[in-house]
């Protein structure tokens, strides 16, 4: 009888042994998903590493006088970039949105109202995304499926909607700040201090656009090619 026991008690324990390595296992390769299943989604920060692609990737809610000059100076240099407007800029400036198509460059979803989404509800977040989305494709027929948070403001619910609506929530790899630090110089710094795959924060600023040809130039002396976003994931 107390073999049998013995038996059952070096069973059970082998059992509870084999459960805690199967839950361990499971955590550590499975980052996005707790054991419990449930998912946790991460924005994109950077694109591939193994290329020499980098993203210039221009939000666009004001700052519309250099929109124009700075799609200019891209022609210049052959670049095909990405801009991630919002549905109010774009309900006020369409003609500006579709030059911007008309260049041939990446569109994305930069939400309505400029709103920190990290403080909406599911259904705000909803709209938010939805309704730029509505505009943009009124506009410009364009059907868009990358969203930038305004000011990278998300939480998890924020990453959940915007999947359920077809889109990658796009970070960044370096902000340039120049909404904030007004100075060529220092923006020109912080874009160039890139690598490949980099996705690179800018707006339409004085300073930037100013900046904008030494960075560009910049790029083609070390070989990197700017890109849009979609194409700097791959």
């Amino acid at each position: 009888m107390k073999s049998v026991n013995f038996f059952r008690n070096v069973v059970c324990n082998c059992f509870l042994v084999v459960c805690v390595v199967v839950v361990f296992v499971f955590g550590i390769s499975s980052p996005v998903q707790s054991v419990f299943g449930t998912e946790k989604l991460s924005p994109v920060y950077v694109g591939n590493t193994n290329s020499n692609k980098v993203c210039l990737m221009v939000n666009v809610y004001w700052g519309t006088e250099f929109v124009e000059p700075m799609l200019e100076c891209f022609k210049q240099f052959g670049v095909k970039t990405t801009f991630f407007v919002g549905g109010s800029w774009v309900s006020e400036h369409a003609s500006v949105l579709n030059k911007i198509v008309a260049d041939g460059h990446e569109i994305g979803n930069h939400g309505y109202y400029h709103k920190e989404h990290e403080k909406l509800s599911e259904s705000r977040n909803k709209e938010e995304i939805e309704i730029c989305h509505q505009v943009v494709l009124e506009t410009s027929k364009i059907e868009m499926n990358l969203f930038a948070p305004p000011g990278g403001s998300f939480s998890q619910t924020t990453l959940k909607v915007a999947q359920n609506l077809g889109y990658k929530t796009i970070m960044w790899t370096k902000d340039t700040i120049d909404w904030r630090d007004k100075d060529e110089r220092v923006v020109f710094e912080r874009a160039t201090d890139v690598e490949g795959g980099s996705l690179v924060l800018m707006h339409p600023t004085k300073h930037t656009l100013k900046a904008l040809p030494q960075i560009l130039q910049n790029y083609v002396s070390r070989g990197l090619v700017v890109t849009t976003v979609s194409d700097c994931l791959v």
